[in-house]
């Protein structure tokens, strides 16, 4: 069933609330694979949370645009188990996907944790399913994970996939089967490129460009890296990073994602977790720039995404904080809500960018107190930046959300917010939204 997100543009409104994470609160899809098919839209094809105990789920969901603004989901697309069954052989989770199109079919590529049948295939005659009749690939005993398939300008397809060194090998014309002549099991390798997992290729300008989980900052996989070759088989020379997700969770641990062309701008896709957790990743994307020698700028994790700086003049969810420092997290609640929660003493917020046109003087956030309360002070361009004011947050036994509100110092033009929290003991309070006047 196909859904429109809460993504609504209003055309009497400059606001655009298409904005990161790009899926709804409550939706948690990871690993994001963008495509352009030729109908024009972008289709985004990733793994589904939805337990802090596991990895990703049994379905597969898949999201479209048509213009980076407006989003759809298409809800079980795929699965392994269950109403929406097409793995006869097992009923193993299903970690990251990715999706090609050649000859009127689209085959989605497939991974689960089982060693006797890691990697699959099943195929649709449209770009958001049903994908059905999955079969196992023989991946020449290399039972890995994370498969990708790039196409290249004349037709052959690369099967792509691994851990810790990246393995690829043509496809056969049937786009089911590898070609084993021409396996290479070191494409990319750990030591000297960084990678973890989650390869992508793509072609720009007759270089190749390999996308991939970058483990070389702070012993983690956090970043989207990049490597570029005059060859999808190689050799390819290391580039950078692309975007960094740390600091998104407490508990982060990896990403996951890929780049591509759309009406001009590119674009990388990379997610964020949520719940003090390694799982329940949100996917988000930036506006990313290439040199004239065709290396990528690293760009930052923003708040507004493809779209321009949020509205302060509308009701910000509290959950599109793009940088978390402290205790505090990202939790669902309420069903399909989500919230900052858990927060402690000198934790911290921040939102990339708001757009305070001629001025603000007031601050308002919805809030769950706790028994303590506290204290919200806000501020602009660093934690320890301009000080705009500070909210009170009053302790409270009950468990009802309340509206609050402070007077700011007036502030202008495009900013980052950032809030501190102050307060004694644990679980100061929970924030639902700001706003500002």
């Amino acid at each position: 069933m196909k859904h429109i997100l809460l993504f609504i543009f209003l055309l009497t409104s400059s606001v655009l609330s298409a904005q990161n994470p790009i899926v709804p609160p409550g939706m948690y899809i990871a690993d994001p694979s963008a495509h352009v098919w030729k109908d024009g839209k972008l289709y985004v094809y990733g793994s589904l949370d939805e337990s802090t105990n596991y990895y990703c789920s049994w379905r597969h969901h898949v999201l479209s645009t048509s213009d980076m603004i407006h989003w759809e989901i298409e809800e079980n697309v795929f699965a392994s188990k269950g109403e929406h069954d097409q793995v006869s052989y097992n009923d193993a989770l299903l970690f990251a996907p990715d999706v090609m199109f050649k000859d009127g079919t689209y085959f989605m590529y497939y991974c689960q944790p089982d060693q006797n049948g890691a990697e699959g295939v099943a195929t649709s005659k449209s770009p958001l399913g049903p994908f059905t009749n999955g079969k196992k690939m023989n991946v020449l005993g290399i039972e890995e994970i994370d498969p990708c398939v790039f196409m290249d300008d004349d037709g052959q397809a690369y099967y792509i996939w691994g851990q810790f060194e990246a393995k690829i090998a043509k496809l056969k014309p049937n786009m089911t089967e590898i070609d084993s002549t021409t396996l290479i099991t070191d494409l990319l390798t750990e030591k000297d490129h960084y990678f973890h997992e989650g390869g992508y290729m793509v072609k720009r300008n007759d270089m190749y460009y390999f996308i991939y989980a970058h483990s070389g900052r702070a012993n983690m996989p956090t970043s989207i890296g990049y490597a570029m070759s005059e060859s999808p088989m190689g050799p390819f020379t290391y580039g950078g990073v692309i975007v960094d997700n740390d600091h998104c969770d407490p508990a982060n641990w990896n990403n996951h994602g890929s780049i591509v062309e759309f009406d001009g701008q590119w674009y990388v896709f990379y997610h964020r977790a949520t719940h003090n957790s390694n799982m329940m990743r949100k996917a988000c994307v930036e506006p990313i720039y290439f040199n004239e020698d065709g290396t990528i700028d690293e760009v930052e994790m923003t708040s507004q995404g493809a779209g321009p700086p949020l509205n302060p003049y509308e009701k910000i969810d509290a959950e599109r904080a793009c940088l978390l420092h402290g205790n505090v997290r990202i939790e669902a609640f309420s069903g399909s809500e989500e919230k900052l929660a858990k927060i402690h003493n000198r934790d911290k917020a921040g939102y990339k960018y708001l757009d305070f046109k001629n001025g603000s003087t007031k601050f308002i956030a919805r809030i769950k107190p706790g028994k303590q309360g506290g204290s919200i002070n806000v501020y602009i361009d660093q934690p320890w930046g301009k000080k705009l004011g500070t909210l009170q947050v009053p302790g409270n036994q009950s468990d009802e959300w309340i509206e609050l509100s402070c007077d700011i110092e007036n502030t202008e033009d495009v900013q980052v917010l950032w809030l501190t929290f102050n307060g004694s003991g644990e679980d100061l309070f929970d924030l639902d939204w700001v706003r500002f006047e």
